[in-house]
């Protein structure tokens, strides 16, 4: 049976991901803002927690990890290298690795540039990317921690992925994106319609994640950084695709 992916909506603005193999009966959360609202899901569902995956150390992300570990005895996982700022971890990880869930396999993927550390987990067979605060629906994280040309390589590294990759990421901030996204891009007619959907998403109380890989690649700006509408725009014709990326990451920030 296909992996079945469930959105908690957490906090204001978070969001976790379980995820659960029927063939196994494994079960995990990506991330843990709060344990109350997972832990209702989880009872809703009849599902055991077996895993948490953890993609970096921001309070909001890992706030509710010790409760739901106790009350669930699942498993905590994270990125080796980020061990001091994370809960006990009880499987630690390094870019690279796979871990075994069910019958799929994670590929743990450095996505630096949010904070050092920051790990995204890949689904190999059912094409689902948690991507924490790295990659977002038509945005990326700030940099709170990397350059530029951190962040910019761990784009590039999860658009090479299938593109129909389900992206997870943490927070619903998809609106807010969208209208940066078209001072930047104004012309593009898939921008402006996805802006249209999240409009009427949003208006309608939804959640407008997970999203896809190929929507993002043909709408969100920090992928496109070598569009030639884009750069000429920005008048940055002839410049690097980090740089370009640079100056749209700077814009947004003052957004």
């Amino acid at each position: 049976m296909p992996l079945e992916l469930v959105t908690v909506p957490c906090l204001s603005d978070n969001y976790a991901y379980i995820l659960h193999d029927a063939d196994s009966g494994d079960t995990a959360v990506a991330d843990v803002p709060d344990a109350a609202p997972i832990e209702a899901a989880l009872k809703n569902l009849g599902w055991s927690l077996s895993h948490i995956l953890v993609t970096h150390h921001h309070n909001d992300h890992i706030g509710g990890v010790e409760a739901l570990r106790a009350a669930t005895g699942a498993r905590v996982v994270g990125a080796a290298a980020d061990a001091s700022r994370l809960p006990r971890l009880d499987i630690a990880v390094s870019p690279g690795d796979t871990l075994a869930f069910g019958t799929d396999t994670l590929q743990i993927l450095d996505v630096s540039g949010h904070t050092i550390g920051h790990i995204a987990y890949f689904f190999s067979n059912a094409h689902v990317l948690l991507s924490g605060d790295s990659l977002m629906a038509l945005g990326c994280g700030r940099l709170f921690e990397g350059t530029p040309a951190q962040m910019h390589a761990s784009l590039m590294r999860m658009a090479a992925l299938p593109d129909d990759t389900k992206i997870c990421s943490g927070h619903e901030y998809t609106q807010a994106n969208a209208r940066f996204a078209l001072t930047v891009d104004p012309d593009n007619p898939d921008l402006k319609a996805r802006a249209e959907k999240v409009d009427r998403l949003r208006k309608d109380g939804h959640p407008t994640v997970p999203s896809t890989l190929a929507e993002e690649k043909a709408t969100n700006p920090f992928l496109r950084a070598d569009d030639p509408d884009i750069r000429r725009r920005l008048g940055m014709e002839t410049a690097t695709n980090t740089e370009v990326f640079a100056e749209i990451r700077a814009r947004k920030d003052r957004f």
